[in-house]
């Protein structure tokens, strides 16, 4: 007689059917605790980066921690002919620079007129501001800022060396940060998610109380959606 004869002949009974449902739900307790805690684990080290920058952001009114920042200013000649679009002077300025990566991020501001500006004698046109470029580069330790005139033979550079609690700060929020950084912070960001849904279950094992823990999770999720909401 095979297994399956076995089974359509003598069919679990109740408690064969809730003992396994039991089982199921254990082994899937015992899944959700120990991947709580290797996440907390993943978490602490940047968890407590953000907390203590966290703490200071917030009140940084207060607690007047020295920034160390050195700021300067410099004029750089471009080459001849200059890039003629931001993806080309882009390319040139890493180099250029002597940094190591592309601008993290490119602003440009359109040409526009100047309405405030006298007319010229001769055309009697408003003068217009020429199209602006602003690249950004660096990290949370240094930042390079090139400003170009669309026009211009030379570029604006603005540097600024961070000191230690400027950097912190810069990484909390995410100043010059590159791709993979951001991605990093979008793992913790889950994890945070992850051991909130996980925390309540385990508390609800370990805690009779049950009703009071849902009331909690309940009123934690709506205070959220309403301060999302709110936002919008």
């Amino acid at each position: 007689m095979t297994t399956q004869e076995a089974s359509a002949k003598n069919p679990p009974t109740d408690a064969a059917r809730a003992k396994r449902r039991h089982q199921t739900y254990s082994r899937f307790v015992h899944w959700v605790r120990k991947t709580h805690g290797w996440i907390g684990l993943w978490g602490a080290l940047l968890g407590l980066v953000f907390g203590l920058s966290g703490i200071w952001l917030n009140h940084r009114a207060v607690l007047k921690l020295p920034l160390n920042q050195q700021k300067s200013h410099a004029q750089m000649a471009l080459a001849d002919p200059p890039p003629n679009t931001p993806e080309a002077m882009g390319q040139w300025l890493a180099p250029a620079l002597g940094l190591s990566g592309p601008p993290n991020s490119v602003r440009i501001d359109p040409a526009k007129a100047l309405p405030w500006a006298e007319k010229g004698a001769n055309q009697g046109e408003t003068p217009r501001q020429p199209e602006r470029w602003v690249f950004n580069f660096g990290g949370p330790h240094e930042t390079v800022q090139v400003e170009y005139w669309k026009g211009n033979r030379s570029v604006g550079i603005n540097t600024t060396q961070h000191g230690f609690i400027a950097a912190l700060t810069n990484l909390h929020k995410g100043t010059g940060m590159t791709v993979p950084w951001i991605l990093l912070v979008d793992t913790i960001a889950g994890s945070m998610v992850f051991l909130s849904i996980s925390g309540v279950i385990l508390w609800v094992q370990m805690n009779r109380r049950r009703a009071v823990g849902v009331g909690i999770f309940s009123v934690s999720v709506l205070t959220a959606l309403g301060m999302v909401l709110a936002r919008l």
